[in-house]
């Protein structure tokens, strides 16, 4: 956390988050910089701690696949003009597959 800020109540920062600005209250951050995510739902009992850190959102991952289904969806439309159209593979269940990068 960097500067003069204030943390809303049931708030939760996520790990290695940068967060440079306020957060509303029963939020999450997560991401660097620190993107807010508001609550779609209520915490249950907000006088136990939030520590059920395996559901925390990925924002860039999310929109970095919702953006990949997107190009897929056009490559299809237009593979019948090409022979070949190479494409990055979407993760299964969360796994990228390691013949689409250089690793």
């Amino acid at each position: 956390m960097l500067g003069a800020i204030t943390i809303g109540e049931n708030s939760r920062i996520g790990a290695n988050a940068v967060v440079v600005k306020s957060v509303p209250p029963n939020s999450v951050v997560v991401g660097v910089p620190g993107e807010v995510v508001v609550r779609s739902k209520p915490r249950l009992d907000p006088s136990i701690p939030d520590l059920n850190h395996g559901v925390m959102p990925d924002v860039i991952g999310e929109t970095l696949i919702s953006l990949m289904q997107r190009i897929e969806e056009l490559e299809g439309r237009i593979s019948v003009h090409e022979e070949h159209v190479p494409q990055v593979h979407l993760p299964d269940h969360g796994v990228w597959r390691g013949e689409d990068f250089s690793i």
